[in-house]
């Protein structure tokens, strides 16, 4: 079973897979924008999509519950965000 969360105290998306921390995107909130500045995978889980989910799972829950502007200071965020150009009106300029 696969779960997505928001750790607001650890300033942290997280997803979860039977229980156990698949992926997280970590980020710094900075006056009216949010960087996010490391993604991880454990290794024996990389290539499933997992750093993708939480990243969008991420960036939707910014869009829905802040008026923030995000920093992609993680290649991989960058990079997600080049594949997502539909969610480029978020970006911080």
């Amino acid at each position: 079973m696969e779960e997505l969360a928001h750790e607001p105290d650890a300033r942290r998306y997280t997803l979860t897979v039977d229980g156990h921390l698949a992926a997280v995107a970590d980020y710094a909130v900075n006056g009216n924008s949010i960087s996010f500045h490391h993604t991880f995978t454990q290794p024996h889980l990389r290539g499933k999509g997992y750093a993708a989910d939480v990243v969008a799972f991420a960036v939707d829950d910014v869009e829905e519950n802040s008026t923030r502007r995000i920093v992609p200071m993680c290649w991989y965020v960058a990079q997600w965000f080049d594949e997502h150009p539909e969610k480029a009106p978020l970006l911080s300029r």
